[in-house]
């Protein structure tokens, strides 16, 4: 008697046992392709949908506390770029959790997979209660340093969010943690869900605390602390049940165990480095935008809003990029995961150029509807139009490949790429231009194309020589 384990992959349904994948379906192509176009589908939409969700209501929310004003945005904005690098390092690590508890589930030991999951939540919950209490007590010095000189007024404003926010950073780890850990058991449907409710209640919060209380900076923060608490309590809540693989009921009697940590820590680290490099190389961009005065960061900050959600369809479709070239390479079809590498990269580019068209297209009617000051407004237009010109060429070449690397093993590579061309073209060439040559925000913009198509030309290199193909996961 043996245990298996069932997934889905789009309409494929497969069973696992041990490393080897019986499929029930096999692809009515002549080539036996592993997954059809609808397959493909049904894989890549759900995943674009969460995404856009996600973005929208970022998106929204900024568009709310545009309306204080533009000292309110700038100090959301130059903020929220310290908590994007802390929170990334976070998602970075549940990641990694995921994959050790699905490498267990997959070699059918539930308990080790059970050892992970605690493990992961304990190694999570220290971390983000230390960062929490570190950015609390040096806020200050830390805005100061990242910033540099900025106005009294932002200074407050930041002061103000970045405490209330850093409250929030061991909840919003442990929902992580908490998303991941169904995710390795076959459920994101789940986590998703609470990720959306969260945003809404976040939504939610700010047109009550922003609008009808006049709470400002504070009101958006303090919308942002409760909604990570309600997801955090409603996950864990779940996970308590029995409708999943992995069920963790006593939280309290929870103990370290160094080398399951260790393990843990071997696969999220290396993501995790890639990630908070790259969020640190914004920051250090960030102190040169604070010396060009509240107008320019207002406009940087909506304009940033419009490029992430001309991207959120191709981060859709490069996490399912994972999911197939893992299974390719796992089949030992490696013919197969470099098909689906470039037909994924195609609609890739087919979703990138539809997305910069529409935002385009509503770019005047979205700033105007955000309230923000006509010069501000005037700048913020001027970089949509570059957005629109440059990301169709360049977005897909520098970032859907990583995708593909790391799901085949190669997972060092992107890594020490991207964080040398986010220093040496795009941090290193935006400081020049700002602070040398005096360009002005523009010079924010061409500084990431020029990463992006650095970065795109050595993957493309990469892909062609076929060495991402030759490693193993662990």
């Amino acid at each position: 008697m043996f245990h298996m384990i069932t997934l889905r992959h789009g309409n494929r349904l497969s069973l696992i046992k041990g490393n080897r994948n019986f499929s029930l379906k096999k692809a009515s192509t002549p080539e036996h392709l592993l997954y059809t176009d609808s397959q493909l589908w049904a894989l890549l939409i759900p995943l674009m949908i969460e995404q856009f969700l996600d973005s929208f209501m970022g998106m929204a929310d900024t568009m709310m506390v545009s309306r204080v004003g533009s000292a309110a945005i700038s100090a959301v904005s130059l903020t929220d770029s310290i908590n994007t690098l802390i929170i990334q390092i976070f998602i970075a690590l549940a990641a990694g959790g995921t994959i050790v508890c699905a490498q267990y589930l997959g070699q059918q030991n539930t308990r080790r997979a059970h050892d992970a999951a605690n493990q992961l939540i304990l190694t999570v919950l220290l971390m983000s209660t230390v960062c929490s209490i570190l950015c609390i007590g040096f806020r200050k010095s830390l805005l100061s340093l990242v910033f540099g000189s900025v106005s009294e007024e932002v200074m407050r404003d930041s002061l103000i969010y970045f405490f209330i926010t850093a409250l929030s950073y061991p909840f919003f780890a442990l929902f992580q943690v908490g998303g991941a850990i169904y995710r390795a058991c076959g459920n994101s449907r789940f986590p998703m869900t609470i990720g959306v409710a969260s945003n809404l209640i976040n939504i939610g919060g700010n047109a009550i605390l922003i609008f009808v209380l006049h709470y400002g900076v504070a009101g958006a923060a303090v919308s942002t602390l409760v909604s990570r608490i309600i997801a955090m309590v409603w996950v864990y809540f779940f996970l308590r049940k029995d409708k999943q693989t992995i069920v963790i009921r006593n939280y309290f009697a929870m103990r370290p165990h160094p080398e399951m940590i260790k393990r843990v820590l071997y696969v999220g680290i290396p993501a995790g480095i890639e990630n908070g490099m790259f969020q640190f190389g914004k920051l250090a961009i960030q102190s040169s935008v604070s010396t060009l005065g509240t107008t320019a960061i207002a406009a940087n900050a909506m304009a940033a809003i419009f490029e992430n959600i001309d991207g959120v369809a191709g981060i859709g479709i490069g996490i399912g990029l994972m999911t197939v070239v893992g299974t390719c390479v796992g089949a030992g079809r490696r013919d197969q995961a470099k098909y689906y590498f470039l037909k994924l990269a195609f609609y890739a580019e087919i979703a990138i150029t539809l997305s910069c068209l529409t935002m385009f297209a509503l770019g005047r009617p979205v700033i105007a509807v955000a309230g923000m000051e006509s010069h501000a407004a005037k700048l913020c237009f001027q970089m949509l139009i570059i957005i629109t010109i440059c990301k169709p060429i360049l977005w897909v070449p520098s970032f859907i490949p990583p995708y593909g690397f790391r799901a085949a093993g190669d997972v060092n590579f992107s890594m020490i790429v991207s964080s040398l061309s986010m220093w040496f073209c795009r941090v290193a060439l935006t400081i020049f231009l700002i602070r040398v040559m005096h360009v002005g925000i523009v010079a924010v913009w061409i500084g990431m194309f020029t990463d992006w198509g650095v970065r795109g030309i050595i993957y493309i290199v990469r892909f062609i020589s076929g060495k991402w193909l030759n490693y193993h996961l662990a």
